[in-house]
């Protein structure tokens, strides 16, 4: 075994198909942070909002009023520098520290995609990104025609895991035998051209579910096998491009697709690299074949403990009792991508024990639309902000408080129930990752994985 992983890691192939990746991956993030800048998200996200909702343990990222635009602009000038391959590692370090920032600063926003850009970034620390095609190797004057091949197999074992491990996530009774949530979902999309009188059939619901799952855990497999390549990667194109119409999710489904070409042999990224060179009109440095035999044992035992990371993280769920869907102890960083519908109400109490007054809170004082929404249905959430009206009642001089909340979840188009046990004080419910003994049992079975 480990003289075969020693084999292994001596192996080496052509750099251009992670040259491409750097260019496309570092251009896509540009293009990302001109958008949310441009559509004013930041100062609606994160400098409107006087409340912003934390990770446990990182409760100190906060937005730094306008000096969040900096950290912006420093994330979009590294993604420049990656897609140039300019001071590659500095800009990789600075890309990822600005952007996992960012994503930091309010749970509210957590996306999938986000989360899986952080990962990508904190890999691409330890690849030989800059080795061929870059200013780097302008500056240096010399290009590394050849790589260690874990560069790039490890780049296609990321998207791997993220696509099967969101198809098994599927492989659940809501998904499968209810066509939940996407029955919900589809017939809102009555507007589209063509489309529209489609998403209101039944059996579009299911075929989308089922389609959505075989696809998910088998297109690792058809892009690894070269002579399934391309109609994976017709898949992929059709399959994201079909999610950018009929649902709200940026500029995911692009990156997704421009990630999938890192599958495909060194001399199609030639090719692209030849037209890059033409189109730009760039010199070309006069090579011999060179490896690049930068990477070291502590970046391969980084990448290692990584990757083991990403395979045990998503089953973390396991350990807590309930019905995930409905407790969601454990559901963020698996990988289940847009599995669940859910709606609630949360109407809050503050008690001062000692004369036994109360009032109830209007959220909109503290809260956005959207914080609201994402709050009423999750527990960690809900705990949070009860922490937080106790830390400001007390602030205005109210003593020995407490708070309860009586609030309703809907999920999958159940009829909503209590979720929260409303005779428990949450100021005694210290955050932590402990299971949340406060919520109520889910009153029905979601089987699967």
């Amino acid at each position: 075994m480990q003289k075969s992983i020693s084999k292994y890691l001596t192996k080496n192939t052509e750099a251009a198909p992670l040259a491409v990746f750097r260019i496309l991956f570092g251009v896509m993030m540009l293009l990302s942070i001109i958008r949310f800048w441009s559509n004013g998200w930041i100062e609606k996200l994160y400098l409107e909002p006087d409340f912003h909702f934390t990770y446990y343990g990182f409760s100190w990222v906060q937005p730094l009023g306008n000096f969040t635009y900096v950290i912006f602009g420093i994330c979009a000038l590294a993604a420049l520098g990656i897609a140039l391959g300019y001071r590659y590692k500095w800009s990789v370090l600075l890309f990822f520290l600005s952007f996992t920032y960012i994503e930091l600063m309010d749970k509210t926003t957590y996306l999938n995609h986000y989360y899986f850009i952080s990962c990508l970034a904190f890999l691409m620390l330890f690849l030989e990104g800059s080795a061929y095609f870059s200013l780097d190797s302008y500056r240096r004057k010399q290009a590394f025609t050849h790589i260690p091949k874990w560069n790039i197999d490890s780049i296609k074992l990321l998207l791997g895991i993220v696509y099967f491990y969101a198809g098994l996530a599927k492989l659940n009774s809501d998904w499968l035998l209810r066509a939940m949530p996407l029955k919900i979902w589809l017939p809102s999309k009555y507007d589209l051209p063509l489309l529209g009188n489609l998403m209101q059939q039944e059996w579009v619901h299911y075929s989308f579910s089922w389609f959505g799952a075989i696809y998910d855990l088998s297109i690792p497999f058809l892009l690894l096998y070269k002579p399934t390549r391309k109609l994976g990667f017709v898949l992929v194109v059709i399959f994201h491009l079909l999610t950018r119409v009929l649902f709200p999710i940026g500029m995911f489904p692009y990156i997704m697709i421009v990630s999938a070409l890192i599958f495909f042999d060194a001399g199609f990224h030639q090719k692209i690299i030849h037209f890059l060179r033409r189109s730009f009109r760039l010199k070309t440095l006069a090579t011999t074949v060179r490896v690049s035999k930068m990477s070291s044992k502590p970046a391969l035992m980084a990448v290692a403990a990584f990757f083991v990371i990403q395979l045990l993280l998503p089953w973390r769920y396991l350990a807590y009792p309930g019905e995930l869907f409905w407790t969601e102890e454990g559901y963020r960083f698996s990988w289940r991508v847009m599995l669940m519908e859910k709606a609630g109400y949360a109407q809050f109490k503050v008690v001062d024990e000692q004369t036994g007054k109360n009032f109830y809170v209007d959220n909109s004082d503290f809260l956005t639309p959207f914080q609201e929404k994402q709050m009423s249905t999750q527990p960690d959430f809900i705990l949070e902000y009860a922490q937080y009206l106790a830390d400001h009642f007390s602030a205005q001089g109210h003593k020995s408080l407490a708070v309860y909340v009586e609030s309703y979840v809907a999920l999958n188009g159940r009829l909503s129930q209590p979720f929260i046990d409303p005779n428990v004080n949450l100021l005694d419910e210290p955050r932590s990752f402990k299971p949340k003994t406060f919520i109520l049992p889910f009153d029905d079975t979601i089987q699967g994985l």
